[in-house]
Order: C-alpha cells, then sequence, then structure tokens
C-alpha cells in the first residue's frame, strides 16, 4: 500500500503545479505542434534530396552506353540501362518495409514500457485464468432426471431426454408387438444445474435407466439358445463368462475340445423385461431342463420291462409317454418316447486318453463226454494281452457316447484258452449257470437296506421285490430241484431251488404253489402265483438269489 502511494505521490504533484500555471500546459502544446511540424517538414525535403541523388545515379549510369538504331541492340540497352533502376527500387522497398517493422515494435515495446505491472499482476491473472479452465473441464451445465421420484442421473440437455422418451416408445412397440405406446412425460422431471462433467450419461446409457424404471423393456446381453431368447443380462461379459463356467464343469486335462450341441448366441439388444435375470436365476435355468423329447429306439430282444428298467422308471410311466403301444406287443426298430424333458444346453466334451487295454484271448474247445451239453470246463485259463490305446473320447453331458481310437500298440500278444466242452445228454431239469426274470412286474423294493414302516419287516432287505397284479405267473429263474414248497411264517407260501454249485433261489409271498419239495424243475417252467401272503404290502414276488448260504443281490445275475 506504501508503494503504491509513493508512485501516485508524482503525477499529483505534477497534477497540482499545472493547476496553478495553465499557461505552462498550452506553451508546452504550442511547442511541441511545432517540434512536429518541423520534423515532418525535415523528412520530405530528405526524401526529396535522395530521390534526387538516386535520379543522377541512374543518369550517370545510362551514359555508359551510346545510343543504336538497331532495334534489337536498342532493347538490349533499354533493358542494361534499368537494371540498376529496377533494383534501386527494390533496395528501396525492402528498406521501407525494414523501417516499417522496427517502427511498429518500437511503439510496442514503448506501449509495454507505459504499462509495465508488478510480477504480481502477472501471476494473479495466470491463476484466474488456470482456475477457470480446469473449472470449465471439470464442470458443466447438465440436466438431472427422475422418474415418478426415482433419480435417473443426469444428461447433457432436455432434448436428450425427449429423444430417449421417443426411441424408447418406437423399441417397446417393436420388441413387444404393440400397437402403440406412450412414456408418460408428466412423471418426468428435470432441474437445470452445474454438474461434475464425469457425471453426464450418454444417450445409451440414459435410454437404459429410464427403460429399466418403465419395465416393459430392458437393453442388456440376450443369450439365445437354437434362435430362441432364454435370459439376458445387462452386465457386458457377464454372458460369455457364465457359458464358460458350464463348460468348464466337463472340462478336463485331457480335453481337446468342449463346445455347446445348440447353436448359441448373444445378442446386445432390447428384449422384454421378464427375460432379465440375475446370473444365479439364468446359471438354473440353463442347468434345468425344457419340454422336448428324448427317444429310444426298440433292439431286438428288447421288452418293455428292459427299457423301463434300463432307464430307471415304470412300466407304467413308459406305457403313458408312449400312448398307442402295449407293454407286450413292441418290435425292434420301434421308437420310445423316454422323457418329455431335455437339458437347455447339450455339452460334447471330446478328450484324448491314453490307457492300456486288455486284448481279449481266443477260446479252443476239447470235447468231453463227461460233462453235460451246454457245460464247459476250463482246461487252461487264457491270459489277457496288452496294447497301449490312444483314442478320442466323445462325452454329451458327461455320459460317454463314442469312443473313436486313434493309435493302438501290442504290447502282448493273448494266450488262448482252453476248455473242455460237454457232450453229455442234460437232463431237462438240469441248470443252465444262467439265471432269467422270475416274473414281469416292477422293481419295488432294491437288495440292501430299506425302512417301509411294516411290523415285522426286515430292514436289511436280502432280495428284489417285483410288483405286478395279483395272479401273476412265476416260472424257475434256473433248472435245479424244489428243496422247500409251503408255508413259511413271514414269507408266506415260497419255493427254494437249488441249482447245483451252491446256488439257490427263493419265491416268496406266493398266492398258490404248484410244485412240491424233491420234483425237478426245468429254467423257465411255472411254478408259482404271484401273491400276498405272510408279511407283505401288496401282491408282489420276494425273489432271492443265494450263493453258498449268503444272500447276494439277484440284479448281479440277471
Amino acid at each position: 500500500m506504501r508503494i503504491l502511494e509513493r508512485l501516485l505521490e508524482g503525477p499529483k504533484k505534477i497534477l497540482w503545479y499545472l493547476g496553478e500555471h495553465p499557461d505552462l500546459l498550452q506553451r508546452y502544446t504550442d511547442l511541441q505542434g511545432l517540434a512536429r511540424r518541423t520534423v515532418q517538414l525535415l523528412r520530405r525535403k530528405w526524401e526529396q534530396l535522395r530521390q534526387a541523388l538516386r535520379f543522377m545515379v541512374r543518369e550517370r549510369r545510362a551514359r555508359r552506353f551510346p545510343e543504336s538504331d538497331h532495334k534489337l541492340a536498342q532493347a538490349i540497352l533499354f533493358i542494361w540501362g534499368n537494371i540498376p533502376r529496377f533494383a534501386s527500387r527494390f533496395r528501396e522497398r525492402l528498406y521501407r518495409i525494414r523501417r516499417f517493422r522496427i517502427r511498429t515494435g518500437n511503439r510496442w515495446q514503448v506501449l509495454f514500457e507505459r504499462i509495465k505491472l508488478h510480477p504480481a499482476w502477472f501471476l494473479g491473472s495466470a491463476v484466474a485464468v488456470a482456475a477457470i479452465a480446469v473449472t470449465l473441464s471439470l464442470y458443466t451445465i447438465g440436466v438431472t432426471v427422475s422418474y415418478d421420484g426415482m433419480n435417473l442421473g443426469t444428461v447433457a440437455s432436455g432434448r436428450v431426454v425427449r429423444q430417449a422418451a421417443a426411441d424408447i416408445e418406437d423399441v417397446t412397440c417393436q420388441t413387444l408387438g404393440y400397437d402403440s405406446y406412450t412414456v408418460d412425460t408428466s412423471l418426468l422431471t428435470r432441474k437445470t444445474r452445474i454438474v461434475p462433467r464425469s457425471t453426464v450419461q450418454t444417450k445409451q446409457e440414459f435410454e437404459a435407466k429410464l427403460s429399466r424404471q418403465l419395465g416393459e423393456v430392458a437393453y442388456g446381453y440376450v443369450l439365445y439358445v437354437d434362435g430362441e431368447p432364454v435370459a439376458a443380462t445387462e452386465y457386458e461379459g457377464a454372458m460369455e463368462e457364465l457359458l464358460e463356467q458350464l463348460k468348464t464343469g466337463y472340462i478336463t486335462d485331457q480335453t481337446v475340445e468342449c463346445y455347446f450341441v445348440e447353436d448359441v448366441d448373444i445378442r446386445q439388444e432390447y428384449v422384454s423385461a421378464d427375460l432379465m435375470m440375475n446370473l444365479g436365476y439364468i446359471a438354473e435355468k440353463l442347468n434345468a431342463t425344457k419340454e422336448g423329447a428324448v427317444t429310444y429306439t426298440v433292439q431286438s430282444g428288447d421288452t418293455f420291462f428292459d427299457i423301463a428298467l434300463e432307464h430307471e422308471m415304470s412300466v407304467e410311466r413308459l406305457l403313458s409317454l408312449n400312448p398307442g403301444y402295449q407293454s407286450d406287443l413292441i418290435h425292434a426298430g420301434d421308437t420310445l418316447t423316454i422323457s418329455n424333458a431335455v437339458p437347455y444346453l447339450t455339452v460334447v466334451d471330446v478328450e484324448r486318453q491314453s490307457y492300456l487295454q486288455d486284448v481279449a484271448y481266443s477260446v479252443e474247445y476239447q470235447d468231453d463226454p463227461s460233462i453235460y451239453e451246454g457245460d464247459y470246463e476250463v482246461l487252461e485259463p487264457g491270459v489277457y494281452g496288452k496294447e497301449d490305446v490312444t483314442a478320442n473320447v466323445t462325452y454329451i453331458n458327461g455320459a460317454e457316447v463314442n469312443r473313436d481310437v486313434v493309435a493302438a500298440v501290442t504290447l502282448s500278444q493273448p494266450t488262448p484258452e482252453l476248455q473242455a466242452r460237454g457232450t453229455k445228454e442234460r437232463p431237462s431239469w438240469a441248470a443252465t449257470g444262467s439265471l432269467r426274470w422270475p416274473c414281469s412286474g416292477i422293481i419295488t423294493s432294491y437288495f440292501g437296506y430299506r425302512d417301509i414302516g411294516v411290523a415285522g419287516a426286515s430292514s436289511n432287505h436280502g432280495a428284489l421285490d417285483i410288483a405286478a397284479r395279483y395272479g401273476t405267473p412265476i416260472y424257475a429263474a434256473d433248472g435245479g430241484t424244489v428243496v422247500a414248497s409251503g408255508w413259511d411264517g413271514g414269507y408266506g407260501y415260497r419255493i427254494r431251488i437249488d441249482h447245483g454249485n451252491g446256488m439257490v433261489t427263493l419265491y416268496a409271498h406266493c398266492s398258490s404253489l404248484l410244485v412240491g419239495s424233491g420234483e425237478h424243475v426245468y429254467k423257465g417252467q411255472l411254478i408259482a402265483y404271484m401273491g400276498s401272503t405272510g408279511i407283505s404290502t401288496g401282491s408282489h414276488c420276494h425273489f432271492g438269489v443265494y450263493v453258498n448260504g449268503t444272500a447276494v443281490d439277484p440284479l448281479n445275475y440277471l
């Protein structure tokens, strides 16, 4: 402040002095005008003198060349004589340009010296300019929008809001098939304010938020399976990662290829809001099933009972899926529906596997009249060979469906087996060594632990319970001798057949018995009818197999 006061003291004194002597100011002005006119006059005289001197020089140079009557010589002399004049004018032009630049530069220098300020002014100005630039780069004027009280963020202008609403109306009609749809703009509120630039949304971002709030359509990443939309998510890359996780469950270190059977596509578009799900629900849906037919082609020798057993279902369920078929009338080549549900995605995993595999040995026979026909005895056991196999194994949803051998190297050759083959005539009741199913029906209780809540019933079930209608025929599982026939407490009416070689079969809960103790029966002979005698909850056959007195699982012998 003191410095400023001192700077102002000089001008104040000068103004006071001029106020006291006004004639001095007039004299100073007159002298200044006279000096200006004198300088201008001197400049004009100097210019005239310079022009005269230049003319004299040119005249002197021109006299060096004599006159000539030849036109060509005159032209050459004219050009040669004017070269100095042209050069002089060019130098004069350059001189004027230089003088103008010097004069202009001096004016600016004088001006800058007059307005010379303290360095603090420049520093303050620079800070102010920088602050304005930073503010303009970080903040802008935006419009904050809300719909029905829900904040939707900030956009650049109200025009963006109107365009987004119009686009959503068009998209909703196209996506959902509406004839017309209108966004209720009365629920849209807008406030203009200064906002950070980073918070301003693009038109697409605002459109997505508004469409989610409206709840009709949503913009996201849609999963299509065989051309049908299945689910959608708003997160970029999430659907691809989910599909890779589904395949990861089947991929091993030996996997060479893993893909989906179905045509899988991910599109970025508007869809019905009902398809928008979180990733957990999408994963659960893809791991579930959808409507579709799983079929089985009947092979020669198949029965309804065999097919139902193989696919772990009841005969009644198989019949309900195949109306028009009868359980006792199917033919090879018929196509039966096994299930009405198929997985959304079928994962194919191809693995390159290397393993050692047995090479089957051949069997050589030697006739023996002391052995029954159909019986064999091993005289010299065979030995499996070994080979190193490399194969491409194909799995569909974890189940092997194909094994393609790429290469196989034999490590050791197999040794043939020598067997004695019986030629002695076999009696009709002799055992064949293999068991057949004793009756038709449904397995209602398997071998092993069970808890059926029936008093007196064993929790350790040592047989198969095969249920069918009352009076269903029961046949001998193999040839043999009846060792027990009659009532046996909780078993009710039952039959035991000894098949030799330590094997005995049991048929319990019968309604009536057709053979007695000591009788010989052949394989497939009718021996009883199904019932529910003894401790029983319904009509069924309790079929047991005993080897050397120990109950074993009959399914291992059927």
